[in-house]
């Protein structure tokens, strides 16, 4: 299937231009904290904007890294007047700032390790880095949506006519590209979207993305999957992955485990999206979890949910053993 029958299939949340993109020098982010009520793009001037994007949720999911790969293209351009050895020790400030974004997201930092190596090698041969970047950041965006498609087949091949489908958080493209493969291959599916809490990725990306290629879609809350599973609406579990370690241990945002764990007990089959294993995380031991601040736990939306007097605890991912993952 080429790029653009893939670009079409999506929704407008993860067409290829509205996950971030590079003009004129400025790296513009599909902002997801205001969608679906508004679509709009958050304008980064520099490294800086990118990461504060990042940490604030404008983007999650693959959308750091697209921005993050456009950020260092944006750190090239704005160090391209200095000496070779001081725009790349630029550029390595950058990127780590940049990657410190994200710790737990290994695909991010594995990207923006081999693109630094690419500016440092235009910068030797006194070429132009910002263009070298751009051209293997669009050569590597082209071969993602093609790993994608690839995933999505094998993941609508899964998916039986009838199946009541359970989600976690925003899968992404992937996930919602093998819903339309397999509602296109004439199969009718029940997708069951908990709301995800606390930025509601569930309700405000994942379920209005389903509902937009023509698929019906439930919301429900997060403490409701068990019970919707002992009544037998589900029979398939998909999620994404931020990161596979060698020995099979799935990290995904908070509350996938616990989701797996009720699948399993019901004998219900859980799949994860990613692009592989990460060879520098052998096992649970080499991850780090991201801990986010406590104070996000105590609003929603902006709106207090509770006294600012009480403790709170936010891991923003959990890990997944290998015996509760089917594939």
């Amino acid at each position: 299937m080429d790029a653009k029958t893939i670009n079409d299939m999506l929704p407008f949340v993860l067409k290829r231009e509205n996950v971030a993109r590079y003009r004129e020098g400025r790296v513009e982010i599909g902002d997801r904290r205001k969608y679906p009520f508004e679509k709009t793009s958050h304008i980064c001037e520099d490294v800086e904007g990118v990461a504060r994007a990042v940490e604030e949720m404008v983007t999650q999911g693959g959308g750091p890294a697209v921005a993050a790969a456009y950020a260092l293209a944006m750190a090239a351009r704005q160090a391209a007047a200095l000496p070779a050895e001081k725009a790349l020790a630029r550029l390595k400030e950058a990127k780590t700032r940049l990657v410190n974004t994200r710790p737990t997201n290994t695909a991010m930092a594995l990207w923006l390790e081999e693109l630094q190596d690419i500016a440092e090698k235009a910068l030797e041969e006194g070429e132009d880095a910002e263009a070298a970047l751009l051209a293997s950041i669009e050569s590597r965006r082209d071969r993602d949506y093609e790993a994608y498609y690839r995933r999505a087949r094998f993941g609508a091949d899964l998916m039986q006519d009838r199946d009541g489908i359970l989600t976690m958080c925003f899968a992404e493209t992937s996930f919602l590209l093998a819903l339309a493969l397999a509602k296109q291959d004439g199969k009718r599916i029940q997708v069951f979207v908990p709301e995800t809490r606390p930025y509601l990725q569930g309700a405000r990306l994942t379920a209005p993305s389903i509902q937009e290629i023509g698929i019906p879609v439930t919301l429900i809350g997060d403490s409701m999957p068990a019970y919707l599973m002992s009544q037998g609406k589900i029979q398939k579990y998909f999620t994404a992955a931020d990161l596979i370690t060698l020995d099979g241990h799935v990290v995904n945002k908070i509350g996938t485990f616990q989701l797996a764990i009720a699948a399993h007990h019901h004998g219900i089959p859980y799949f994860a999206f990613m692009w592989g294993a990460d060879p520098g995380h052998p096992d649970r031991d080499s991850i780090r979890i991201e801990e986010r601040d406590q104070g996000e736990m105590r609003s929603c939306r902006d709106v207090a949910t509770t006294l600012d007097s009480i403790p709170a605890y936010y891991p923003a991912f959990d890990i997944t053993p290998p015996y509760l993952v089917s594939g």
